[in-house]
């Protein structure tokens, strides 16, 4: 479905990503992990187009879309929850929603879609006039994926889902994660919380200042000696 070769992307004159050569097929959970500052969210960003990678090539269903704007990945079918949530804390959770459909016209399908989202997550029917700055940490992650599934993403990149968030809460969300995941949406999930990640990703890869060092199915990452070292706290 996605595939990035040799994306090397700056932000100014810092080199972020050096050469990432990535990939994502239909239906799979893949997961990104590595220390702060490893090149996770850029690698996000530049398939989002939010930054525009100087070299490489990112290649979404047979098409390249390394140059293309944010908005026209957007309708092409990627769809990204940024690192933080980024809810709009003045309209409330409805109009949030309705934000996530904002370049569909198609009313009856937004509709649907939108309950879709409160049988996600019936929290959010029950705050729908809410405004979004009001709810908690974790009622604001739920909306802020349910606002990405509005654009129905054929998709959806996930950024640091579990930040700040209590564990009992991070369990859920992770568990809605992978039913998301199994009602078919394909998902690429940045995650400091790699134990958590690894065990609901197919495959994983492991960056190191802006390069990727290791990669394979989840299942060995979780029982190769240095990821369990440096990322799981394990001996």
């Amino acid at each position: 479905m996605l595939s990035m070769t040799d994306i090397h992307t700056y932000y100014g004159s810092i080199h972020a990503l050096k050469g990432v050569t990535l990939t994502v097929n239909q239906g799979e959970i893949v997961t990104l992990i590595g220390a702060n500052g490893a090149g996770k969210t850029t690698s996000l960003m530049s398939v989002s187009g939010v930054t525009q990678p100087k070299q490489g090539k990112i290649v979404f269903l047979g098409e390249d879309i390394t140059k293309m704007t944010t908005e026209k990945i957007v309708a092409k079918g990627i769809t990204q929850v940024p690192e933080g949530r980024m809810i709009f804390p003045r309209l409330t959770v409805r109009e949030n929603l309705l934000m996530g459909a904002y370049l569909r016209n198609d009313k009856d399908g937004v509709k649907a879609d939108e309950e879709k989202v409160y049988e996600l997550f019936p929290k959010m029917r029950e705050r729908m006039k809410q405004h979004g700055g009001t709810l908690s940490g974790g009622e604001q992650q739920m909306l802020a994926i349910g606002r990405a599934l509005m654009a129905r993403p054929k998709l959806l990149l996930l950024d640091e889902p579990s930040l700040g968030l209590a564990p009992i809460v991070v369990e859920n969300i992770f568990e809605i994660i992978q039913r998301i995941n199994r009602e078919g949406t394909t998902i690429l999930l940045v995650e400091q919380n790699a134990q958590m990640a690894l065990h609901i990703a197919h495959r994983g890869y492991v960056l190191e200042t802006g390069a990727v060092t290791l990669e394979g199915p989840a299942k060995d990452l979780l029982e190769n000696p240095k990821v369990r070292s440096a990322y799981l706290g394990l001996d």
